[in-house]
């Protein structure tokens, strides 16, 4: 099946580009990992969004879940690694499986991570960030993980099943994984290094071989997620139509810069189906 619309991510401005998808009547594909957006969930009061006046970022999070279900909008709960232009449309990764869509749209928020030096330099040369996509490709093989989650548990578990070697580095306490060739490093890896591949990973007192690294993170940075988008200090540049420099490829919310405001995410969720909408009249 291909798409009208993919739309990826789950706070306002991914939640709104749904809503006016199903009211526009497109066919489209929502990955919101996590179900939600814990940043609106966490929130202490939101005093600005026209109509809820001093309601609680918990209750905020309750009235956009129930209007997505009552509007029968189920959101696709994997993350997607990796978008690829195929010819007229958009190949999206998520998982171990595949989606194509005529068009996309990006509603990632603010990615607060920080790249580890070489990490998009390598990727697709060692660099990976789906274990069950790529895991295979290093059988038998000594491989890095890196992980911020412990929702992750799994991918990590698979990849010690199929690898030699697995030097894991846990980004989060207490990790319970074990595994007789799993060894836990409790260290933040400073640099991927190599040739033509990854050969390594540097700390800052010292570094491990390895022929491969995988980094298991909630999202993916914007710039590692679409190879040729144009981002400036960490944000995706837009036009007022939510447009981005590639055709295709729209963007809203907190990912195309200030004022990280609710109401503004959503407001240009609305913005950038409609030009999606549009994109796809001309085609």
């Amino acid at each position: 099946m291909v798409y009208d619309i993919a739309i990826i991510g789950g706070g306002p401005a991914g939640i709104s580009a749904a809503i006016n998808a199903k009211v526009l009547n497109k066919n489209f594909v929502w990955f919101a990992s996590g179900g939600g957006s814990e940043k609106v969930a966490r929130a202490e009061l939101v005093k600005n969004y026209p109509g809820l006046p001093d309601i609680t970022g918990a209750e905020l999070a309750k009235t956009f879940k129930t209007h997505v279900e009552n509007m029968q909008i189920t959101p696709n709960a994997q993350v997607v690694t990796a978008v690829y232009e195929t010819g007229e449309t958009f190949t999206l990764l998520a998982g171990n499986n595949d989606f194509a869509a005529k068009s996309v749209i990006l509603c990632t928020g603010v990615y607060s991570q920080k790249l580890i030096a070489g990490e998009e330099k390598f990727l697709g040369r060692g660099v990976s960030y789906c274990a069950t996509c790529d895991g295979m490709m290093f059988k038998g093989k000594k491989i890095a993980v890196y992980c911020t989650d412990k929702s992750f548990a799994h991918e990590v578990e698979f990849l010690s099943s199929v690898a030699e070697k697995v030097y894991f580095m846990p980004m989060y306490r207490n990790p319970e994984i074990k595994g007789d060739n799993i060894e836990i490093i409790i260290k933040q890896p400073v640099e991927i290094a190599g040739n033509m591949r990854v050969e390594s990973v540097a700390f800052k007192d010292g570094k491990i071989d390895v022929d491969g690294i995988f980094i298991l993170r909630n999202s993916v940075a914007p710039s590692a997620l679409l190879h040729g988008l144009e981002v400036e200090d960490g944000h995706i540049t837009v036009n007022r139509r939510c447009e981005t420099n590639i055709k295709g490829v729209f963007a809203a919310g907190d990912c195309t810069g200030r004022p990280y405001q609710y109401i503004k995410a959503a407001g240009e969720g609305n913005i950038a189906v409609h030009s999606a909408v549009e994109y796809l009249s001309g085609k």
